[in-house]
């Protein structure tokens, strides 16, 4: 079973992105419509995403 997580910066009934850890990839989803599908990026692609949003 696939385990989505929100920000802890995110409030309990605001809309935000979720994540799950799939393994040798991240998965990136809508937390207001799940159902719809996500995004999957490879770990080291994610993380080049995660360190281009903190420096902008």
């Amino acid at each position: 079973m696939t385990v989505w997580r929100k920000s802890s910066y995110s409030g309990i009934n605001e809309e935000c992105v979720e994540l799950a850890d799939l393994g040798l990839a991240r998965g990136v989803r809508d937390s207001k419509n799940p159902g719809v599908g996500h995004q999957t990026l490879r770990a080291n692609a994610f993380q080049a995403l995660l360190e281009g949003i903190k420096s902008a």
